[in-house]
């Protein structure tokens, strides 16, 4: 009988994840790549209509989690929209990408390492909007994924709500991840109340669209089952 515990075991196989992508080839261009650009673009736009849609309205008084912060980079793009980085906190598995998000993020953002579903996060009576991007899609337990979702909604306050960015679909290409549908998303949280919307050019579509002509990028977009990620707002009923 093995002794080895499944959630140890998952955790140390999201870390060999991200270190094989790692060790990929970097795009010489970095985030200046076209599909690259194009895409974070398209993404900043969707998420600010989503967040006005649902009611967000004064970002700065919004006190903001975000699970899985790696580098810091989507933190960034909430302190560009408005959000106070003193009502910010960021918590990442991999010490080495807390300390690379410490190097870029204001000193107000507390940044806080280790596994989601145990590490202490503080804001001890929640925050009003707990993130994650591209995480879920990296666990291949379904067991800790429920872990990771059930902490998420534990630190949400009533009023408030999951934001939630991740690939909907499975890539037959890349083993190391598996889409995460709206009825699993729904599974998850099972009390919250889902705003969802399909966002993001496929990967591979985008690439050879942005080489061609941004115009090409722009009009592909606009089809919705082209599109491989779901952007959703999770809702938690307030309290009476």
């Amino acid at each position: 009988m093995s002794n080895v515990d499944p959630t140890q075991a998952e955790i140390a196989a999201i870390r060999a994840r991200y270190g094989r992508r790692a060790d990929r080839p970097a795009n010489p261009l970095g985030e200046l790549a076209p599909d690259l650009l194009l895409r974070a673009q398209a993404y900043e736009r969707a998420l600010a209509h989503l967040l006005r849609d649902c009611g967000v309205r004064d970002v700065g008084r919004v006190s903001l989690l975000e699970v899985g912060c790696g580098e810091g980079i989507n933190l960034l793009q909430f302190i560009r929209l408005g959000f106070n980085p003193a009502l910010m906190v960021g918590n990442d598995l991999r010490a080495e990408a807390v300390d690379a998000a410490r190097r870029i993020l204001p000193q107000t953002v507390r940044l806080v390492a280790g596994e989601a579903s145990t590490t202490p996060l503080g804001a001890a009576d929640g925050f009003d909007v707990v993130v994650q991007s591209t995480v879920f899609s990296s666990i291949l337990s379904d067991d800790l994924q429920l872990a990771v979702a059930q902490r998420m909604w534990a630190l949400t306050k009533p009023g408030g709500a999951v934001l939630w960015y991740d690939l909907g679909v499975n890539n037959p290409w890349n083993p190391d991840v598996r889409g995460v549908p709206l009825p699993r998303i729904a599974t998850l949280f099972p009390h919250g109340r889902i705003t969802a919307r399909r966002v993001t050019l496929a990967p591979p579509v985008a690439r050879k669209a942005a080489r061609l002509h941004p115009a090409i990028y722009t009009v592909l977009d606009a089809v919705p089952w082209l599109r491989s990620h779901l952007l959703c707002w999770i809702a938690k009923q307030a309290e009476t």
